[in-house]
């Protein structure tokens, strides 16, 4: 059975090879024709897709599932909307194929260009979140990727139901009906197939928590893009603007706090601790967010949790948030370092020089400067839907656009030219 299944995946992976030849010389009006015929067909088959929603999401309740991850895995017809017009926004970005990153003749005549193509054929490996299926789907096709997609059994139904909707979408366009797949089969051993197709596929994208993600890493053969967990945070500065402070901790945690780039981490100057933890606090707690603190917190709130090494280090993704107080910027950077994931990190500070400072030193993919952690999103970055965030430094870093899912080739030309 598990040579069936291997030979099953194997077999996508080959269509999907197949339909890349095809797609990498498309034009951008053919990618994008395809495009927006996708994004019509899922608002017209909405209804379709809700319904296979529907089904998961019991399931999911029946087994005990969080909150957290039922959020993630719920579609209605607002987020199927969403999901259509991230594939129209992606339609109207540039195109990066065929860019010219640099070019220059040399001395000998012979002309150098260093053209961006498609990555060729990519995997993505993702959790409970089925909008997933058509962002990943859009910037494949628009960056010239055939794509194979490898959601969790939570979402098999939802997934199921996009994917032949974007495939029967694509019939009367130039796309090649197999530029999106499902890998096949469910359970680990259909993932682990996809993560061996080493010369099938050409790059892996992991989507989910940390256990998800360290799996793919370290058990794939095929190259991965290491995206990463969001164990963000927030810290007020001693020079802070603190009405502004608090509206960015409040929609930092608050506005949606399933997501990966929700802050799980407030950490407060304590030169403005006095006044401002006594307005941060009780408005959490209005907001239903439970705070898990350090002895100085807690002395403002008795009542809070006691925070501990493993709140610290914690992706929450629920209205839980960690809170302490450290004595200058350099504090905040050096648990920020030793704690956080690399996502993304916001200072709240009128200091031109603090905001400088903190940029340079925490090393993260993304840092926010008197704005909320919540932007770190290929949509609010102007690349339309993303692929994923990337916490690792090589490739991509940060929101995955377009540009991240291709590569470069170089094409040299010249008139008869041998070396001598």
């Amino acid at each position: 059975m598990t040579d069936e299944l291997a030979a099953s995946v194997h077999d996508a992976a080959r269509r999907a090879r197949e339909a890349a030849a095809d797609l990498a010389i498309l034009t951008r009006a053919q990618k994008d024709t395809a495009l927006l015929a996708m994004a019509d067909a899922l608002v017209a088959n909405s209804a379709r897709i809700t319904e296979a929603n529907t089904d998961d999401v019991a399931r999911a309740r029946e087994n005990g599932t969080s909150e957290a991850i039922i959020d993630r895995l719920r579609l209605d017809e607002k987020r199927i909307a969403g999901m259509a017009d991230g594939l129209r926004q992606v339609a109207a970005l540039p195109d990066p194929v065929g860019e010219i990153e640099r070019g220059y003749t040399l001395p000998n005549g012979l002309e150098v260009r260093q053209r961006r193509v498609p990555m060729g054929v990519v995997g993505i490996i993702y959790e409970a979140r089925p909008n997933v299926t058509a962002d990943a789907a859009g910037l494949a096709l628009k960056s010239g990727n055939a794509v194979l997609l490898r959601g969790s059994s939570s979402a098999a139904a939802s997934n199921a139901a996009i994917v032949q909707v974007l495939r029967d979408a694509t019939v009367t366009t130039d796309v090649p009906l197999n530029a999106v797949q499902l890998v096949p089969g469910d359970g680990h051993d259909a993932a682990k197939h996809l993560m061996r197709a080493r010369g099938l596929v050409d790059v892996l994208i992991p989507r989910g928590g940390a256990g998800l993600i360290r799996s793919v890493v370290e058990e794939s053969t095929v190259p991965v893009i290491e995206t990463g967990v969001g164990n963000c945070h927030v810290y007020v500065d001693a020079d802070a603007d603190l009405d502004k402070a608090l509206e960015i901790v409040l929609n930092a945690k608050t506005q949606r706090p399933s997501v990966c780039n929700a802050a799980e981490t407030l950490l407060v100057h304590a030169d403005v601790a006095a006044t401002f933890l006594p307005r941060v606090l009780p408005a959490l707690r209005e907001a239903g967010v439970t705070v898990h603190g350090d002895e100085r917190v807690r002395a403002h709130d008795p009542s809070a949790v006691p925070a501990t090494d493993d709140d610290w280090s914690a992706e929450y993704l629920s209205l839980d948030l960690a809170v302490g107080v450290v004595d200058s910027l350099d504090d905040a950077v050096a648990h920020i370092r030793r704690w956080g994931s690399g996502h993304t990190e916001a200072i709240v500070t009128r200091s031109l020089e603090a905001s400088r400072r903190f940029a340079a030193t925490t090393d993260s993919a993304a840092v926010m400067v008197n704005a909320s952690t919540r932007f770190t999103d290929g949509e609010q970055f102007g690349f339309g839907a993303e692929i994923g965030i990337s916490t690792q430094k090589l490739h991509a870093r940060g929101p995955m656009g377009l540009r991240e899912l291709t590569t470069t080739t170089y094409v040299v030309t010249g008139d008869g030219h041998v070396r001598g």
